[in-house]
């Protein structure tokens, strides 16, 4: 490697903060951001095993804290809104 390379190397490594756990990540947020992720039925109830009787093939909505903890199942994109803005919670976009 010459020394451009290395230089340039550096340069990067200098931009790039330091590395954060998994956990770390995870508490990112701390009880103040959440996600809504939508969901089938078939994942409601391997996330929610306690549900009983949900109906097949209707889309749901889930609540997530940031560590990805549920929060609550509903069956419209705004109850779950809804319940984040209650819980005074901002709702992060997921990509």
């Amino acid at each position: 490697m010459n020394t451009k390379t290395t230089a340039k190397a550096t340069e990067v490594h200098d931009l790039v903060g330091p590395v954060m756990s998994e956990l770390e990540l995870a508490r990112l947020g701390g009880g103040e951001v959440a996600y809504i992720k939508t969901l089938t039925s078939d994942e409601a109830i391997e996330m929610f095993p306690q549900i009983e009787g949900l109906p097949k093939g209707i889309p749901l909505f889930s609540l997530h804290a940031a560590d990805g903890t549920p929060i609550a199942l509903t069956d419209t994109l705004q109850a779950a809104i809804g319940h984040a803005q209650e819980d005074e919670l901002s709702i992060a976009p997921l990509h």
